[in-house]
């Protein structure tokens, strides 16, 4: 699993940030989560491109988060896309973004899908789900978190050997479920060798929100929580009066929701350096960092959930 950063900037890009963009590659499959404007131009950056997109999640109508899809699909379709497009968002998002992808005159060649989601529901994508809640900002909108089903648990061949068995077919008939006799008639059973069905990962993206309880539970035991910090501390008063989070706040959620890594998007254009705003941070959630504008992320398999990294 890997994430790329497209963009990261909130309200307008400027010259180190493009608007927030957010891609995840999965098991051959390549998710979008918002299109911030100039997301395909960011792509050329990268190894990733507009024709491997499967899938795009909107979190909301602000232009900041979805105005690059007009000209991320007509790049699909001047470079012969077939396959169908998929795009989800919270409610109108059919009528707003057939309207939206109809103004500029250019010939579509392939299918896009247009599906709402309710808050609370979840998208079966095989192999894993896409879960929702409300945002809590200042228009309705989504926060998603993608959940991998569980992995089988570790095979444990020294405890097969223990048990009379030796290396060879048995071991994966094991791995199969399925029982096994020794050389001595003994039988084996597969909960006898193999540990506990292991947790798949799970990436929390919250678009534009302020600090929320639904939020909490949503993200709880993320790998990673990708969470809106517009703010410092000393905006406290505007960022709840515009539906965003401070630093603080995103912290304070990622400490409560037991993740192992914060990592902050949505940076108002006033501030030039995020080292203090990332300090302000990191004082509450050690594992925090501000996302930079074409940065990657590999998301590793890890055998528990919950093992946070906390102050």
């Amino acid at each position: 699993m890997k994430i790329i950063f497209f963009g990261t900037g909130g309200s307008l890009p400027t010259k180190d940030r493009g608007l927030i963009s957010i891609g995840l590659r999965l098991n051959g499959e390549f998710l979008l989560f918002d299109c911030g404007e100039c997301t395909q131009r960011q792509m050329t950056h990268t190894n990733f491109s507009p024709m491997n997109v499967d899938a795009i999640f909107l979190t909301h109508f602000h232009g900041d988060h979805f105005s690059g899809l007009p000209g991320l699909v007509q790049t699909m379709s001047l470079m012969d896309r077939e396959r169908p497009l998929d795009i989800y968002g919270p409610p109108d998002v059919e009528e707003r973004i057939t309207s939206m992808l109809r103004v500029p005159i250019y010939t579509l060649k392939f299918e896009i899908r247009v599906r709402e989601i309710k808050a609370g529901r979840k998208v079966d994508r095989g192999g894993y789900e896409v879960t929702t809640t409300e945002s809590d900002h200042s228009v309705p909108g989504l926060a998603y978190a993608l959940v991998e089903g569980e992995r089988p648990g570790k095979f444990h061949p020294d405890r097969a050997r223990e048990l009379g068995l030796e290396p060879g077919p048995k071991y994966s008939q094991l791995q199969k479920g399925e029982s096994v006799e020794t050389e001595s008639g003994d039988v084996v059973n597969p909960e006898q060798v193999i540990g506990p069905p292991r947790p798949g990962r799970k990436i929390t993206y919250t678009g534009d929100t302020r600090p929320a309880e639904n939020i909490v539970k949503l993200a709880k035991n993320s790998d990673i929580l990708i969470h809106d910090a517009t703010f410092g501390k000393d905006l406290e008063d505007e960022a709840e009066k515009a539906g965003h989070s401070t630093v603080e706040d995103a912290a304070i959620i990622a400490n409560r929701a037991d993740v192992d890594k914060l990592v902050l998007v949505h940076p108002s254009p006033r501030y030039p350096d995020l080292s203090d705003l990332e300090r302000q941070a990191r004082d509450i959630f050690t594992d925090t960092i501000f996302a930079e504008d074409l940065m990657e992320i590999e998301v590793e398999f890890k055998d528990h959930r919950g093992a946070q990294k906390k102050s």
